[in-house]
């Protein structure tokens, strides 16, 4: 191992520096690679990363290993954040993490990494990877907590051949224990959430300044107007707070969830109750598929799926399947299955893959 490098993508946070760490005990010349992705409005009012920064090269001081920044900026805006924007104009909500996965943290820093003379790349996710039979297979992360793999299911053979997750065997408080007992200058930093272009500013402000308003009506399913809205990018499915049309959980009236959005007519439908029929979908349709192994997945075999990140596993069947989409049957009906954020497929712990849920 000791000829073997390892460049490790090091943001700043507790778990991919003890990944660092794990990867240095185990013998690995370890590198580390701070990924700057974002650059417009950079300030300390909204965005981190020059603090995340100061931090990543701290933990490498104590731990003596070489470090680097690389800005990634101009990759990410044209692979990442424009297909962020074109999804929220069509209407639709999508995951922009799981692009940044395949796109910048699986491809462009590769790529990087290799030029360092990488003889493999790290991050700290919790995933893991597993060798059988000649193929790679993406693992759940053993702390269901916070298990990753859903982030990272458009990943390839390729890609994970040459990939460790450090600390996917291990729970987050084993990672925070560790980093304690190294004495880590960020062992007990907050845990990054969100959108990390975004950050802590309003999402609306945000979207405003990207795409054009376009305030329209709220219409119930039977074309009842209830209100108006700010426009259809603001909203997803499923959706309670922000509406500004009433009703409150726990007041007399049933609050309202955006069940619909017509992007034709440019018009958002909304429906009262949690439980209300229109926010439950039998089956759905995915496109732009991808499979971790190269092979599809057999149609009408008991699977499970997630139509969101932090969903439990519904078990689900791929009733049918060709190379543009799949229609995925689930055994329970699903709340909010929104368009635009992904579907991923499970046998098991064993990720498959998954698509971009279309309707």
């Amino acid at each position: 191992m000791k000829n073997k490098r390892v460049v490790v993508g090091m943001s700043g946070g507790v778990d991919s520096s003890v990944a660092a760490y794990l990867l240095k005990q185990q013998g690995f010349d370890v590198v580390g690679l701070f990924m700057k992705n974002w650059e417009d409005d950079d300030t300390d009012t909204y965005c981190s990363s020059r603090q995340d920064f100061l931090d990543a090269v701290s933990v490498a001081d104590v731990m003596d290993i070489p470090i680097e920044a690389v800005n990634f900026s101009v990759e990410y805006k044209d692979r990442v954040f424009s297909h962020f924007l074109a999804e929220y104009q069509a209407g639709r909500t999508p995951n922009p993490d799981v692009l940044c996965n395949a796109e910048i943290k699986f491809k462009a820093f590769l790529d990087h990494a290799t030029q360092l003379g990488a003889d493999y790349i790290a991050t700290g996710h919790y995933a893991q990877v597993r060798k059988v039979e000649g193929v790679f297979q993406l693992l759940k992360g053993e702390d269901g907590t916070k298990d990753q793999s859903y982030f990272l299911y458009r990943l390839n053979q390729a890609q994970l051949a040459n990939t460790f997750f450090p600390i996917g065997h291990l729970y987050k408080r084993d990672v925070r224990n560790i980093a304690r007992q190294l004495k880590l200058p960020n062992a007990s930093k907050k845990d990054s959430t969100g959108i990390c272009f975004i950050g802590e500013r309003p999402f609306r402000e945000f979207l405003n300044r990207y795409l054009p308003r376009e305030p329209g009506e709220i219409q119930t399913p039977e074309g009842k107007v209830v209100g108006e809205h700010m426009g259809l990018m603001y909203y997803t499915i499923g959706q309670r707070q922000g509406l500004g049309i009433g009703g409150t959980q726990g007041g007399s009236e049933e609050p309202w969830y955006v069940s619909a959005k017509d992007t034709g007519r440019n018009v958002l439908v909304v429906v009262q109750g949690h439980n209300h029929a229109d926010l439950f979908r039998a089956s759905l349709k995915a496109t732009d598929l991808t499979w971790i192994s190269g092979k599809q997945p057999h149609c009408n075999w008991v699977y499970s799926a997630k139509t969101r990140y932090r969903q439990a596993d519904a078990p689900c069947a791929i009733s049918s399947l060709n190379q543009e989409w799949c229609q995925i049957d689930f055994a329970q009906n699903q709340w909010a299955v929104t368009p635009g954020q992904s579907v991923v497929i499970y046998e098991s712990k064993v990720c498959l893959g998954g698509g971009i849920i279309a309707g």
